[in-house]
């Protein structure tokens, strides 16, 4: 097919505008104009990752819910500020406005709109092609790493670094300031500035953290990782994860649990029959 020129956009039934290297440059005004004319003619037009920066410049994103990566969602929010940056989804669905977060969500996207234009046999058809999640809802959370530990060596580093080895256990903000030698106010000052998070926001999402490194690389029930990361139960677990990253457990586990290769052996219980398959009960 041959290429269309920019003014060519508005017969085209769905834009793609794919991320960019260099999302800060401004882009071509001739092509701005072309997108608001494409949108004008009621095309859809849709944005990958860093492509949210040119629907943005060219205000087809003003007083929308938009996204990008995690990355430069505050750049975003930044430079174009009557744009209602989501950087806690993974995708964006406003009708004839949809953005993506990173690579992984632009895939996401891209399915939901085979899965809305062609049905949802279409689109597992193709994520199975793909070896990719056959749909995860835009509203899901982007996996953002948890606030890290501060590289310094003083007490703060120290008794972060402490309270990681000791999720499983009760924690509370004055055990943490006791161990780092700061008073609670300061620990609270000190941590805001150095991770960008509370204490107990920390410590909360580094539990979401072991909870979701468990769920994605070991065969514990869903009760066993609550114990592991101190949400004590698995009601409590699947509530708070849910919050914090869209999904429930259950549902994380099946999208990136880490896939192993199968043991080729037979295994075989005394007296030569099979070992039954394991059970998935709580997991």
């Amino acid at each position: 097919m041959p290429a269309l020129r920019w003014e060519d956009l508005a017969g085209v039934d769905t834009v793609v505008v794919t991320a960019s290297h260099r999302p800060l440059e401004a882009p071509d005004p001739r092509f701005l104009e072309a997108l608001r004319a494409a949108h004008g003619a009621g095309r859809r037009i849709v944005s990958l990752c860093t492509g949210a920066f040119v629907l943005a410049a060219a205000g087809l994103l003003d007083g929308r819910p938009a996204t990008t990566h995690w990355m430069h969602a505050d750049e975003l929010a930044r430079r174009h500020p009557r744009v209602d940056v989501r950087a806690d989804v993974l995708y964006t669905d406003g009708g004839r406005v949809l953005t993506a977060a990173g690579k992984t969500a632009a895939l996401d996207l891209c399915l939901h709109l085979v899965r809305t234009d062609h049905g949802t046999a279409a689109a597992n058809g193709l994520a199975r092609r793909l070896v990719a999640p056959a749909h995860r809802p835009g509203g899901q959370a982007q996996f953002i790493a948890p606030p890290a530990v501060p590289r310094t060596r003083d007490g703060l580093g120290e008794a972060l670094e402490w309270a990681r080895t000791r999720l499983d256990r009760p924690l509370t903000v004055a055990d943490l300031a006791h161990r780092a030698g700061l008073s609670p106010r300061h620990l609270a000052r000190r941590m805001n500035a150095e991770t960008g998070t509370g204490p107990l926001e920390w410590l909360h999402r580094q539990r979401v953290g072991l909870a979701r490194e468990l769920l994605e690389g070991t065969d514990a029930t869903v009760e066993q990782v609550a114990a592991r990361c101190g949400m004590g139960t698995a009601t409590t677990l699947r509530r708070h994860f849910q919050r914090a990253v869209g999904v429930s457990p259950l549902a994380y586990r099946a999208s990136f649990r880490a896939v192993r290769p199968a043991d080729p052996r037979p295994a075989h219980r005394p007296g030569g029959q099979p070992a039954p398959a394991p059970s998935d009960t709580g997991r």
